[in-house]
């Protein structure tokens, strides 16, 4: 249990080397309790090497992170009865149903038959899926597996939820079922991470943001505070350096006689 004020997620120094390329570089970054935060950067900016280390699925070379009060590479067993992931890659038991994959992940989380089944015929009803539940998961469209995915992170009901790139592909329906669901797991008080390199996304749901860039930390805290008065794309693109465009290359374009 977290100790008062304390923030949902606090790292420090963390530190992640492949062979000779530095992923992420000593980042410190804390997310508040509550918040809809929103992780930011420019691809290979280090945002997944970050999710990964923080919910215990990559050890970090070096730093420490805590979830909810409890040293995550201390205590991992406790710190993922806490939180729910959605991964980028979904690497899903496709050979079950949408709902006998919602029954293996909850039993495997040791929660009773009873409670998975409730809770599974549930989700997959507010997320659309009702008709699909007895379809085999490898016959699932994208946005359907990330559905699938997402109930699986909610089942056994966690304070913490990490999302990789979740509306990353999707159709906007799809698109605007993920973000209602995602709104009562936080109205429920839940905090939520979310990566994503789609600015308008990130501006649109969250109300913290953390922008990275070469894995290292060039700004973080509430929206309106790192876009000063500016769209986020605007505020993103001054953060990382990003330099325009040449309006002198690639004059060619447009030239074919065809």
């Amino acid at each position: 249990m977290s100790a008062q004020g304390e923030p949902a997620v606090a790292v420090r120094g963390l530190r992640k080397v492949f062979g000779t390329t530095t992923a992420v570089a000593g980042l410190d970054l804390d997310v508040p309790v509550g918040s809809f935060f929103g992780l930011v950067g420019p691809n290979g900016a280090g945002k997944t090497t970050t999710l990964r280390m923080i919910t215990g699925l990559l050890r970090p070379d070096t730093g420490q992170v805590r979830v909810l009060g409890v040293d995550a590479w201390a205590d991992p067993v406790t710190v993922r009865r806490l939180i729910g992931v959605l991964p980028e890659d979904l690497q899903l038991f496709d050979r079950l149903t949408g709902r006998q994959l919602l029954t293996y992940t909850g039993l495997l989380r040791g929660m009773s038959a009873d409670t998975v089944a409730e809770r599974g015929d549930e989700l997959l009803g507010v997320l659309g899926l009702a008709d699909a539940a007895d379809v085999f998961v490898v016959d699932y469209s994208h946005g359907m597996r990330k559905k699938v995915a997402l109930a699986a992170a909610l089942l056994h009901a966690p304070r913490l939820l990490f999302l990789d790139e979740p509306f990353e592909s999707i159709d906007p329906v799809s698109a605007r079922t993920l973000r209602a669901v995602l709104d009562r797991h936080r109205g429920a008080g839940g905090t939520i991470v979310c990566s994503s390199h789609v600015m308008e996304i990130v501006e649109r749901i969250c109300d913290h943001v953390a922008v990275v860039s070469g894995g290292r930390l060039v700004a973080s805290g509430p929206l309106d505070e790192v876009c000063a008065g500016r769209p986020l794309e605007e505020a993103f693109v001054a953060l990382v350096g990003a330099g325009e465009v040449p309006g002198t290359s690639l004059g060619w374009l447009g030239s074919s006689p065809g």
